[in-house]
């Protein structure tokens, strides 16, 4: 019953925010409400440019992310020693309570002021500096994601590596990665969805400049800052009920990923 609830929560969320986002299907057609550009001035509420900086600073998040967080799960599990491993670990831990705020707020006192001064242009709040803050933010969990991976790999395995006189690096390369490439991929997976649905970093840092992107040091907004941004409008207009769809996109994108996470995961299990 308890499962049974929880799914039905998930589906009516979806639903409430379609229902929701019906009217602005009745003033235009839906390609032109997903592809289009947005000026509420002009009656046009297209959410394009919304998700292709969704796209361009999740993307470009988890690619950042991705080689520091393999490299120290590597390190916590196979090629560091039981007490740095230890110490490292907690730090990982640790990192995952900090506020998201936190991690926002040293992004526009440092980072922007950085970024700004290194590219010579622009105001430093751009696509850049929200990726490297958000790649720090979900690295955490990417770590921990891996390193769970990484330990589940036969201890029988090892010992044998062992037996060969086979050494750290050469247990890790020919061991444990090849026989974690399905919880490398999930993991992942799962955390580009992770930085999906992260409002914060993108409202503080990215600039929210409504627009197509074309370089990393472009401003852009992405779907869940647009959210934050619009939701304090008049209800009744069209403006306000277009932060249902930017909610049902969104919503869709992430239950791919996650889906799609999740059937790597299963598969992985089963070979």
């Amino acid at each position: 019953m308890s499962a049974l609830v929880c799914c039905l929560l998930v589906l009516l969320i979806l639903g409430f925010m379609i229902v929701t986002g019906l009217p602005l299907f009745g003033q235009s057609q839906a390609m032109d409400l997903l592809t289009g550009a947005w000026s509420p001035r002009n009656n046009l509420y297209g959410i394009a440019p919304m998700i292709l900086g969704t796209l361009w600073i999740s993307l470009l998040s988890v690619t950042i992310s991705f080689p520091m967080s393999l490299g120290c799960a590597a390190y916590i599990s196979v090629l560091g020693g039981h007490k740095k491993a230890t110490v490292m670990k907690g730090c990982v831990q640790m990192m995952t309570g900090i506020p998201t705020i936190i991690y926002g707020f040293v992004g526009v006192f440092l980072l922007v002021p950085l970024i700004r001064e290194t590219a010579g242009r622009g105001s430093g709040m751009c696509i850049l500096s929200a990726s490297l803050v958000l790649a720090v933010l979900i690295a955490p969990t990417m770590i921990l994601f891996f390193i769970q991976s990484f330990d589940r790999v036969p201890r029988s395995w090892l010992d044998a590596v062992d037996a060969l006189g086979g050494s750290r690096v050469q247990k890790l390369v020919y061991v444990v990665l090849p026989a974690c490439v399905k919880g490398i991929v999930t993991g992942t997976v799962l955390s580009f969805g992770r930085a999906l649905g992260d409002t914060l970093v993108a409202l503080m840092i990215a600039g929210n400049a409504v627009q197509t992107p074309n370089s990393l040091l472009d401003s852009a907004r992405t779907l869940t800052s647009h959210i934050a941004l619009v939701s304090a409008a008049d209800f009744e207009s069209m403006e306000f009920k277009s932060i249902f769809l930017c909610g049902a996109v969104l919503y869709l994108i992430t239950a791919v990923v996650i889906l799609g996470a999740r059937l790597i995961e299963k598969r992985g299990n089963h070979e």
